[in-house]
């Protein structure tokens, strides 16, 4: 089966999720024999460790459309212009400098793709088709790796006769974060476009019982697939580190609750028994997270701590595993409820335990895996108490760590995701007008 996978990239600037599950999955569907395309859109999208993992050019490049939204004139432009602003080392320059992926910048730039053949980025869809109907790159399916992009689904059904998937995590973030009436107005295009969408795809039952009553969708278009990770190189047991270490893997800024992680780090420092506690973030940043990092350190050296946190800019994958066999646990507060969390998986699979807030998924995936404790959200002081006995008690840390690893190993394999998702893609196909 041929395969198309639509997705959005960081410019690798930022841990994206769904960046690190998308590229996994192509990978491990490519395994099992499948022919897989992954279009990047917006920015280039690195892969795990590092290496290029889409086999196709750019589409919707960043800087064209944001041109495209400001001008009427860069929406005629000729396409040797277009290519000098779709070149990938320009566009992950400018995504870390920029605030190309805040909401607020994005909101009617967000409304124009979701209008699709009448949006202002028409001249970019029209190439994307194009591409895709070459009898080289023509798919059996198309799957979208958001609903951001559902706007898309009806001119490539309508041209290239072939039906669409659409994966859906954490969207609500993004479009609840627009401005009004931006955000009603693209929940309500998103509900009436999701018709030309065959097969919606959940990462967990929670999110899935979230976008099911958001855009009034009946159960037989709705699936789950649990997203799994590649579990190559987190085979060597966790060894205990020498001195007691938190760790926050995610982008750095105050949406995934790093100050949160941060006040209940100066608390637990203030206990005499976690004096040399210290304090790991990984995970990346864009342009607009700087002053929110300025604050961070600045509290942390006014408390005297500063020396005691690192700040890990590298998040590819061979770093990640050096990363995780320093610490004791691992905790990305999240301010909201989210759909999913990668982190948790890849964290377990190194035998790390996690705390996470008590929303979401969070409840769901540790039910799951057993491997880490739940704190009331938005409590800095909730936080520490989680945290304080996997710390003081290391041999309940490694407990904790080692039953998530097991769990993982036995359920969350990236192998066993793209298996599901082929099985999910097959019936759509065979179902298809």
């Amino acid at each position: 089966m041929r395969v198309v996978h639509i997705t959005p990239g960081t410019g690798d600037s930022f841990y994206c999720e769904n960046c690190v599950r998308d590229s996994a999955l192509v990978i491990a569907m490519r395994s099992l024999g499948h022919d897989v395309l992954i279009i990047p859109m917006y920015l280039p999208m690195q892969g795990d460790k590092n290496e290029p993992v889409g086999n196709a050019p750019i589409f919707f490049g960043g800087i064209n459309v944001y041109l495209q939204q400001k001008s009427a004139f860069f929406q005629k432009t000729p396409r040797w212009l277009d290519r000098i602003f779709d070149s990938p080392k320009l566009l992950s320059w400018l995504a870390r400098k920029s605030k190309m992926t805040s909401a607020g910048v994005l909101a009617e730039t967000t409304i124009s793709m979701l209008r699709g053949e009448e949006g202002r980025q028409v001249k970019e869809l029209n190439r994307l088709i194009e591409w895709l109907d070459s009898q080289e790159n023509k798919p059996d399916i198309i799957c979208l790796s958001n609903v951001l992009l559902i706007g898309l689904a009806k001119s490539i059904k309508a041209r290239l006769g072939v039906p669409i998937a659409c994966l859906l995590q954490d969207e609500d973030d993004f479009l609840d974060g627009l401005v009004s009436p931006y955000k009603e107005l693209a929940w309500e295009m998103i509900a009436e476009l999701s018709r030309d969408v065959d097969a919606f795809i959940a990462v967990s039952k929670y999110f899935s019982s979230v976008m099911q009553k958001k855009l009034q969708l009946s159960a037989e278009r709705m699936h789950v697939a649990y997203s799994g990770i590649s579990l190559d190189g987190y085979e060597s047991p966790q060894a205990e580190p020498k001195v007691p270490t938190i760790g926050y893997l995610s982008r750095m800024c105050p949406d995934r609750g790093l100050d949160t992680l941060v006040d209940a780090f100066i608390i637990l420092k203030s206990n005499e028994n976690l004096e040399k506690t210290r304090l790991h973030i990984a995970g990346g940043k864009s342009g607009n997270d700087e002053l929110f990092l300025n604050r961070i350190r600045k509290k942390l050296a006014s408390c005297g701590f500063i020396d005691d946190v690192r700040f890990l800019p590298a998040f590819d994958r061979d770093t990640k595993l050096e990363f995780f066999q320093s610490l004791s646990l691992l905790s990305v507060p999240e301010k909201r409820p989210i759909a999913y969390g990668l982190y948790i998986l890849e964290a377990l699979a190194a035998g790390v335990p996690v705390v996470e807030p008590k929303s979401g998924a969070f409840p769901e995936l540790l039910d799951i895996t057993g491997g880490g404790v739940l704190f009331e959200s938005n409590n800095a002081e909730a936080l520490a108490e989680a945290i304080q006995p996997l710390l003081l008690d290391p041999d309940y840390a490694q407990k904790l760590g080692k039953q998530g690893k097991k769990q993982v190993f036995q359920k969350f394999n990236v192998e066993q995701t793209a298996k599901d998702l082929m099985r999910i893609y097959q019936t759509t196909v065979q179902q298809f007008p």
